[in-house]
């Protein structure tokens, strides 16, 4: 016969196991985060370094 302290037991450990993957779902999406944060500011200073060199200006001059 199934007691009601066995039904208990059972459910703190599915909720002790739940609480432990959305702690580590939740750690690998911080880190995700973070990764993206750091390649865009990488490719950002990148491009903005590559975009200082030198710049041409075009001057149009309209002759009648």
């Amino acid at each position: 016969m199934v007691q009601r302290a066995d039904i208990e037991a059972k459910a703190k450990e599915i909720e002790a196991a739940l609480q432990e993957t959305k702690e580590s779902a939740q750690n690998t999406a911080v880190l995700a985060g973070v990764a993206v944060l750091v390649v865009v500011i990488i490719a950002y200073f990148l491009g903005n370094r590559k975009g200082k060199g030198g710049k041409t200006l075009v001057e149009v001059y309209r002759v009648k």
